[in-house]
């Protein structure tokens, strides 16, 4: 009798992602995943509460690459001596060092050659401090939790996908980890950018706006300080998710390729806005926050384009066309205006 029943096709088997539970069922992997949430995330703090100094030093690494670019050529400082002038350098290094004139022992000074040194001049010199007893535990908390928040991030999205992965149908499923593949690697893009080069630039700008402004900038709050610096490589991070939006906006049938290329006016206005929101309130990092976010908006339009193009063939090579040029101008770009630019600032 057991042959007389239809067999279910293989492909109708794997269509779906796993076994149906009932409500209950649900309700008790909800229970657990919070349970193994909460537990991650608090072994995480507690682990970047430990190791504070160090969290906090990755924390202050680009206010001490940040570098005050001075304006015009002119010389800050000349050192003479008599009719001789002791260095024609724009930056002077001078050392105070103890000195015997006859039988008295004073403090005079030297100018230091060394180049390294008169470089040294242009850094930041911004010292952070807590200005009520409170401070440091608020410094600690603030540590705790960001640092560990992106600790345990990688651990609470496989929680959270282990538990909504077996309602998806095996499709859905190889979407979803595309996207968090794609979606993971643009998010550590954004964040490396603005780590690696636009903090420092933005760092710097605040501190010579508030020189212009006639208010002193040699110390800040350190909460004041790392929610800063959190909160914009957050924002930077989440900027540069705008591909997975757009594309995602367009396999659910909302936008399309002719509805994206026509749109190229007002995203040149939304980028700009948007690097005005997750910037600061200066024009060279909101430009510089705003040329790779229309860059991706590109990189988008091309995807839309290669997937609604009815030959594949033609589109695929097209398509490889423009991620090499893009490839091959954003290396030169790197290459002859970045690396050079990015040596003399931190050196």
């Amino acid at each position: 009798m057991a042959d007389d029943f239809e067999q279910p096709d293989s492909s109708e088997l794997g269509s779906e992602g796993g076994p149906v539970k009932s409500f209950l069922d649900h309700l008790e992997d909800l229970r657990w995943v919070l349970i193994k949430t909460v537990v991650t995330l608090g072994v995480a703090m507690l682990l970047c509460l430990i190791a504070g100094d160090l969290v906090v030093r990755i924390l202050k690494w680009p206010l001490e690459r940040a570098k005050v670019n001075y304006p015009g050529t002119n010389q800050v400082v000349t050192v003479t001596y008599g009719t001789n002038k002791l260095t024609t350098n724009r930056f002077v290094a001078i050392e105070v060092q103890p000195q015997v004139i006859g039988t008295n022992r004073v403090l005079g000074w030297r100018v230091n050659p060394d180049p390294a040194l008169a470089v040294s001049a242009q850094k930041l010199k911004i010292e952070l401090i807590n200005l009520s007893p409170a401070g440091g535990f608020i410094v600690a908390f603030q540590v705790a939790l960001y640092g560990g928040t992106v600790m345990a991030s990688p651990f609470i999205l496989y929680f959270i996908l282990s538990f909504v992965f077996p309602a998806l149908r095996m499709k859905e499923q190889k979407y979803v980890r595309r996207g968090l593949f794609f979606g993971g690697g643009l998010f550590l893009a954004g964040i490396s950018f603005c780590y690696f080069l636009l903090m420092p630039v933005a760092l710097a700008a605040s501190q010579m706006y508030s020189n212009w402004l006639g208010f002193g900038a040699l110390q800040w709050r350190a909460e004041d300080y790392i929610s800063f610096v959190c909160k914009f490589m957050l924002g930077m991070g989440l900027g540069f998710e705008l591909p997975v939006v757009l594309l995602t906006l367009v396999k659910i049938g909302v936008l399309s390729y002719r509805s994206l290329r026509a749109m190229w006016r007002y995203m040149i206005v939304i980028v700009l806005v948007l690097g005005g929101l997750l910037t600061t309130p200066e024009v060279l990092t909101q430009v510089m926050m705003a040329v790779p976010l229309y860059g991706l908006y590109e990189l988008s339009v091309w995807i839309a384009w290669y997937w609604e193009e009815p030959d594949r063939n033609k589109a695929r090579q097209r398509l490889v066309f423009v991620l090499v040029a893009l490839l091959g101008g954003l290396g030169w770009l790197g290459w002859q205006v970045i690396w050079p630019w990015a040596r003399n600032f931190y050196h």
